[in-house]
């Protein structure tokens, strides 16, 4: 069954991202991504490979508006990849509950900041150094990696309290 809520979150974020986000960047150093928030934003129960494909076809697109040669395809999934043992290292085995969404409510403030932080920071380093492909400009490239992983954090965050907060509207 196709979640229209999910179709709609995919087409908004590549939206936001593609015509403004991509538009903002700081002396090439700060280039924040807000797309990932549909990866982070998955059920917990979602099958792996299902996850995989989603992330690649999120990545993929955001290539294609962006010229890139598949770099965010390819950091989107090695991030749906590593989701699951973030997942479980935030919150242990005992407090994983499969029904649950990644939320303030569900897991806590500092459980979602600490599993947004590692997920964000796995993805910009492989697409960073998928960019740059290889280790030339390492102390730039860590720079950049940085900066826009804490831009990133920042909207990322305030995406799951707006998005959280406009649920709690909903079904009140």
């Amino acid at each position: 069954m196709i979640h229209w809520r999910l179709v709609w979150l995919f087409v908004l974020l590549v939206a936001l991202q593609v015509l403004i986000i991509n538009q903002i960047t700081l002396r090439e150093m700060i280039n924040p991504q807000l797309y990932p928030l549909f990866v982070l934003i998955l059920p917990i129960r979602i099958k792996g490979s299902i996850l995989l494909i989603l992330s690649f076809f999120l990545g993929l697109t955001i290539d294609m508006f962006s010229d890139s040669l598949a770099t965010h395809a390819a950091a989107s999934v090695f991030m749906a990849f590593c989701r699951p043992a973030v997942l479980r290292l935030v919150l242990g085995p005992r407090q994983m509950d499969n029904q649950m969404n990644p939320s303030f409510r569900s897991m806590g403030a500092v459980s979602l900041a600490l599993y947004v932080l590692i997920l964000i920071l796995l993805h910009h380093t492989m697409l960073f150094f998928l960019e740059i492909f290889g280790f030339a400009e390492f102390t730039h490239t860590l720079s950049r990696i940085f900066l826009s992983t804490f831009f990133s954090f920042i909207f990322l965050m305030i995406a799951f309290a707006l998005l959280e907060g406009r649920k709690e509207r909903v079904t009140s």
